[in-house]
């Protein structure tokens, strides 16, 4: 069976748009359907585009033109674990060079509003390592990074405590 939840994002008439850009970020995306409005709704008009129904990295998710009411927030972000740094950079820059935004700790949000955590695998590895000096020290690099910077991590990793 598959799976049986389907994200919805709500947007202000770019839902077509977004799922576009979206589906370029990763292997296994692509549209899958557009919908069109049957008639006039308090968000779009008869034949205008009211729910694109995409798959981003395997994982099924519906964009929905529901009109200007609703803000995507910070309190609900997608993660992407990347294998590395240039898997990190790519995404990240692809992000935020498409109008998106910088912020703390490897989260970014794109031009739409959703925020976005490129997280590398290997910072995962690092602040949950069973050593409490590695994890500290792994944590506390993170916390001054806006993109994750994964030689930098393993340089504050490796220094040797004060």
């Amino acid at each position: 069976m598959s799976n049986p939840i389907t994200t919805c994002l709500w947007f202000d008439g770019t839902a077509e748009e977004a799922a576009a850009f979206y589906v370029t970020l990763m292997p296994d995306s692509h549209v899958d359907k557009t919908m069109r409005a049957p008639s006039d709704n308090p968000s779009t008009s008869e034949g205008a585009v009211l729910v694109v129904e995409f798959t981003l990295g395997g994982q099924k998710f519906i964009g929905l033109n529901g009109g200007p009411m609703f803000k995507h927030s910070e309190a609900v972000s997608f993660q992407i674990h990347t294998d590395d740094q240039a898997h990190t950079d790519r995404l990240w820059d692809a992000i935020v060079s498409n109008g998106g935004e910088e912020s703390q700790c490897g989260w970014c949000k794109d031009r739409w509003g959703v925020s976005w955590q490129i997280t590398p695998k290997r910072l995962t590895q690092l602040v949950a390592d069973p050593d409490p000096e590695v994890a500290r020290r792994a944590f506390e690099a993170m916390m001054t990074m806006r993109k994750i910077d994964i030689a930098a991590l393993e340089a504050a990793v490796a220094a040797q405590p004060a």
